[in-house]
């Protein structure tokens, strides 16, 4: 679904193991394809901006550009 955006507990959740928030996280960072696997999606419970190779800077405009699509 475009524009989709997750904590990492609802990912983990979607995946079936509600325990997983850190393996999400891992499995993020080793993402070599972020734009096309959009990981940058996956934010914070608490809605915070956390956990980007790419910097939280590029996250955050990749965030906004999304939401514009919408």
């Amino acid at each position: 679904m475009l524009g989709l955006i997750r904590s990492y507990k609802q990912q983990a959740i979607f995946i079936g193991n509600e325990k997983a928030t850190r393996a999400v996280g891992h499995a993020n960072s080793k993402n070599k394809i972020s734009i096309i696997i959009p990981c940058h999606r996956v934010i914070g419970s608490n809605q915070s901006l956390t956990g980007y190779a790419g910097g939280l800077d590029r996250k955050q405009w990749l965030l906004a550009h999304v939401k514009s699509q919408l």
